[in-house]
């Protein structure tokens, strides 16, 4: 099935519309991620391929040096209220 429908300017992006019933035959629903890619001239949206990592094995391999507490950010430059 091929529907119409029109590029329309949300803020400083332009978006499309998607009906409920194409979304529901992938599976698909409202804040599920998806990749975006170009092939010739078609636009291809597919289900993103994303697995939880929590975030200790994100940083597993991480040998940098750990920096932790406060930080000054110096005296105030406007109407800041500390």
């Amino acid at each position: 099935m091929t529907i119409s429908s029109t590029i329309q300017k949300w803020g400083n992006s332009q978006g499309i519309r998607i009906p409920k019933f194409i979304l529901e035959q992938i599976n698909l629903d409202t804040n599920s991620d998806v990749s975006i890619s170009v092939k010739n001239d078609s636009i291809i949206i597919k289900k993103a391929n994303r697995k939880h990592i929590p975030l200790t094995e994100r940083f597993e391999n991480y040998t940098g040096e750990v920096q932790s507490g406060e930080y000054d950010w110096g005296e105030p430059q406007g109407d800041e209220i500390w």
